[in-house]
């Protein structure tokens, strides 16, 4: 948790609730956890004044679902009183494990599904709330944000959608293309990043990690990815390097352009330990063939960082990539949902964001700026310090 004392000078804008849709259930639950023990510490002696009302709970979650007929139509139900409140809508578009029905046939709720449930909850509110707040860890349809021929613009729509429809606020993480913002410029639009909780997890997971300019350096699997990496390899103190992915563009295959070659532009990494740094990992072939070809390049170990970790294609591949080598640690958020034979594997670590999230949702609540959280620089320099120290 952050530093209270700003939320001790602030009044909350209204009471604090949240909806959980079915597709973040299990996040929304840790979240409300870390928010009834937040508050047991702020504003003491203040929980009787009305402009505290409802500000110290046992429970922010709000009874609500969305229900479907077997004819696969869906609808919005709250089973409480959200007139007045700050809300906050949390849903996981990546969530491919939600079933219903549909005359008779189980069908997996799709991207789409989830964005039209989030609609519906919006439409059920009926304008009585105070504020609301949609966070998305993944935006959806963030892959579709800019126009190539006669394409769909469907991650610009979306925003636009959710603005027209009443949403203040949007908050999502490591967006694919923040400037797709531009498309509702009257609504609210917070892009966070994962580097702390990277930094955090993967030094615990490797407590003999040397970072130095010497030792280690942060790697760009595309020029896409390129200013994240830049960021990491800044507060690290370390050097980066990147790959141009090389592709077919007369050619489409599964959506994309196949990629023809990975051309590496950067220093020396024979013997360094190499951190690669992306927002999703999709099929995972692109991540496992740039894996390879810095162990083929020297490099001594390599670590996998990305904020989304989908593996359409399953854990099979990088199975195999673990046992040959190609990579010795995998981590990725907690912020989509994640099968669960992923938490046995040997590589993997999880960089949990459920208490960052917490934070964020207790601070908009109160109007504080979250310009800390946004660049969490100091707070990487001062953990690094303690790591040099420990070791």
């Amino acid at each position: 948790m952050a530093d209270v004392t700003k939320l001790e000078q602030s009044l909350p804008v209204a009471p604090l609730k949240i909806i959980a849709l079915d597709s973040a259930a299990e996040l929304g639950s840790i979240i409300n956890d870390y928010l009834v023990e937040f508050r047991k510490n702020t504003h003491k002696d203040l929980v009787s004044d009305p402009a505290f009302q409802g500000y110290r709970e046992n429970n922010y979650l709000v009874d609500a679902e969305c229900a479907r007929f077997g004819s696969g139509e869906g609808k919005g139900r709250i089973n409480e009183s959200v007139r007045g409140k700050d809300l906050y809508i949390l849903v996981d578009v990546c969530n491919h494990s939600i079933t219903y029905s549909v005359n008779g046939y189980e069908n997996h709720k799709s991207p789409d599904d989830h964005y039209q449930d989030l609609k519906r909850m919006i439409a059920a509110v009926a304008g009585k709330a105070h504020r609301i707040t949609v966070i998305m860890p993944f935006l959806y349809e963030s892959r579709q944000h800019k126009r190539n021929g006669r394409e769909s613009l469907d991650c610009a729509y979306a925003l636009e959608e959710l603005s027209a429809m009443g949403v203040s606020n949007i908050v999502t993480f490591d967006a694919h293309d923040p400037r797709v913002q531009n498309a509702a410029p009257l609504c609210g639009f917070d892009n966070f990043m994962p580097t702390y909780q990277f930094t955090k997890a993967l030094l615990s997971a490797q407590p003999d990690l040397k970072v130095d300019k010497e030792h280690t350096i942060v790697i760009s699997p595309d020029e896409g990815a390129l200013d994240r990496a830049i960021y990491f390899a800044n507060v690290l103190g370390v050097d980066a390097g990147m790959f141009y992915k090389r592709r077919d563009y007369s050619t489409i295959i599964n959506g994309k352009n196949p990629i023809v070659a990975h051309e590496f532009l950067g220093d020396n990494i024979t013997g360094k330990d190499a951190i690669i740094v992306d927002d999703m990992i999709s099929s995972g072939e692109s991540m496992l063939d740039t894996a390879r070809m810095l162990k083929e390049m020297g490099a001594k170990r390599v670590f996998i960082c990305t904020t989304f970790g989908l593996f359409t294609n399953g854990l099979a591949s990088f199975d195999d990539g673990y046992e040959k080598g190609y990579f010795d640690q995998l981590i990725t958020t907690n912020l989509t949902y994640l099968e669960p034979e992923i938490y046995e594997k040997p590589y993997y670590t999880t960089a949990d964001m459920s208490k960052f999230l917490a934070s964020i949702i207790d601070f908009m609540n109160h109007n504080v700026s979250l310009s800390f959280v946004h660049t969490p620089t100091d707070k990487i320099h001062e953990f690094l310090k303690d790591y040099a120290q420990k070791e």
